[in-house]
């Protein structure tokens, strides 16, 4: 039990960081006018933090269900590239628990697991660190979550207070341990750019050009120049 200790400890300034996202998440989906079951679900079910902001400001906004949809897809498209990081690590892992920890795969679940699995790749202990962190993660969201909904009920106008910064924090210093990696800063520029560009686009599609461009601009890039230390080599020198 001591690496899954260790995983939920390490991801304790994540924590930390997630707390006001998930208290403005739940004022501003609540505010609305989505019920309080539908909001609690959405955290439990969706659990993922970009993707609900997506979707309540879209539901907000009076948007179609297919917008809704594919805005939502392209945003959490960047999983997929921490999966295919992830792999080398996951690969011999019962199908159960490979289940389980893709579903709790969040960007900070990501950052610190593959710090950690990139110094220590032990699967086994990798695997219950990798739990540490997404539990403890999943349950920071669900508590927040509920604290925004009950605040968000009696005390209005919460979401305008600026506690959102926290969380851009906590993105800026994730993205920040990434960025020794040519790809990822390619990435990282590319989408920057057209974000700031489309920024005044309806429906939050500034946001899909902005994931689609960071996506292909990273996978061109690693294709170019690979990646600093992949981590299968990693594995194979540790």
């Amino acid at each position: 039990m001591r690496p899954f200790f260790a995983g939920a400890r390490d991801t304790f300034p994540m924590l930390v960081g997630a707390a006001p996202f998930g208290v403005i998440f739940g004022t501003l989906a609540i505010g609305a006018g989505l019920p309080v079951w539908l909001t609690l679900g959405m955290s439990a079910l969706v659990f993922g933090g970009s993707s609900q902001f997506v979707a309540v400001s879209l539901l907000g906004g009076g948007a179609a269900a297919p917008v809704i949809w594919l805005t939502t897809f392209v945003v959490n498209l960047r999983h997929a590239l921490y999966s295919a990081t992830l792999l080398p690590y996951a690969r011999t892992l019962p199908a159960g628990w490979r289940w389980a920890l893709a579903f709790w795969l969040t960007d900070e679940t990501f950052a610190v697991v593959e710090n950690q699995l990139r110094q220590h790749p032990n699967a086994h202990a990798g695997a219950h660190y990798w739990l540490g962190s997404s539990l403890a993660m999943y349950g920071n969201w669900q508590l927040w979550t509920v604290v925004g909904v009950l605040l968000g009920q009696s005390v209005p106008g919460l979401a305008s207070l600026g506690l959102d910064f926290a969380m851009v924090a906590t993105f800026a210093a994730i993205v920040a341990m990434q960025l020794r990696d040519r790809p990822v800063l390619c990435a990282a520029l590319a989408a920057g750019a057209v974000a700031l560009a489309a920024r005044d686009l309806p429906y939050k599609l500034g946001l899909i050009l902005a994931a689609i461009t960071g996506v292909v601009t990273g996978l061109v890039a690693e294709a170019r120049f690979g990646r600093s230390n992949p981590p299968a080599e990693r594995q194979t020198s540790a």
